[in-house]
């Protein structure tokens, strides 16, 4: 029997939207931990991060926000991530914005020695403070795991980078800023934006990823931000960008990704229950976990 492990981050201060930090106890509500156990998983929840600000103690001499407070949030997420790995129970994790993926990938590399992302998101997050219009640390997680931006943040587990550009795959790429495209072409890394799921339909996408990362990772990290999908289908998001993945496509890559195996540790995120209606996107969020898990309809 599979045994997942679920960690709450309830996270806002990688972005200036507030609502975002109560995604996980909407993804509970959900009802994620009944669909999974009538799968067949061993479910255990570990609870939430306790996420604290420290105001006095931020860093005066940079631009981004919060700094110090996601620094150390990202170590404990790392150290928490990294007992559930050991305990060889799978992590999911529940978010909160889109920063909180350094410390999650920081846990979850540690373990692996060529640790493969798939990048599931509307956006790059592949800032760094001279990069970033806005300062939002939500913007740079990927960034920060392939060791570029402050040291703050790719230090995190006391290693740095965390994964290599030639093992990334982002799908859904469709608001990008200059200097994640510059960063893109000159580590040459693989993104299907909306124009190669148009083109290519997302079977073919999906089999491409696939292809792409099997043979040469030995794990594979699933971060979804919400955000990916169109925002007719997952409206509780910080950041909507029209012209998303369809709640089918998506439904599709989670079950392609299933019978490929390929998946050993996941996240969803960027959750915000103020900016939803009804619950949703947590319910979307949900009923994609069931399809990553297994889930089919005969």
């Amino acid at each position: 029997m599979k045994q997942i492990s679920i960690l709450g981050v309830p996270m806002d201060l990688g972005q200036t939207r507030r609502g975002v930090d109560m995604g996980p106890s909407a993804i509970r509500y959900a009802g994620v931990l009944k669909r999974l156990e009538k799968l067949g998983y061993d479910v255990e929840d570990i609870g939430d991060i306790v996420v604290k600000v420290n105001r006095l103690a931020e860093v005066d001499s940079t631009t981004l926000k919060n700094l110090r407070a996601i620094a150390n949030i990202s170590e404990e997420i790392a150290n928490s991530i990294y007992k559930v790995i050991e305990n060889k129970r799978f992590p999911l994790v529940f978010g909160g914005d889109h920063s909180m993926a350094i410390g999650t990938i920081a846990g979850i590399s540690k373990y692996y020695q060529n640790l493969g992302v798939i990048w599931f998101d509307a956006h790059g997050d592949l800032n760094t403070e001279e990069t970033s219009p806005s300062g939002n640390i939500h913007g740079m997680p990927l960034a920060a795991s392939l060791g570029l931006g402050h040291p703050a943040l790719t230090g995190i587990g006391g290693y740095a980078p965390k994964v290599s550009p030639e093992n990334i795959v982002i799908i859904g790429a469709r608001d990008l800023d200059k200097g994640e495209r510059e960063l893109i072409k000159s580590q040459n890394i693989k993104v299907f934006t909306m124009h190669e799921i148009d083109r290519l339909g997302m079977t073919r996408v999906m089999e491409e990823s696939i292809h792409f990362l099997k043979n040469r990772v030995d794990g594979v990290h699933l971060s979804l931000d919400l955000d990916a999908l169109d925002p007719h289908d997952a409206p509780g998001v910080g950041t909507p960008v029209l012209g998303g993945i369809s709640y089918r496509e998506s439904h599709l890559a989670m079950e392609m990704l299933e019978e490929a195996k390929l998946i050993t540790s996941a996240e969803f995120v960027e959750v915000n229950p103020i900016l939803d209606e009804r619950n949703k996107t947590a319910e979307v969020a949900v009923a994609l976990m069931g399809s990553l898990f297994g889930e089919k309809l005969l």
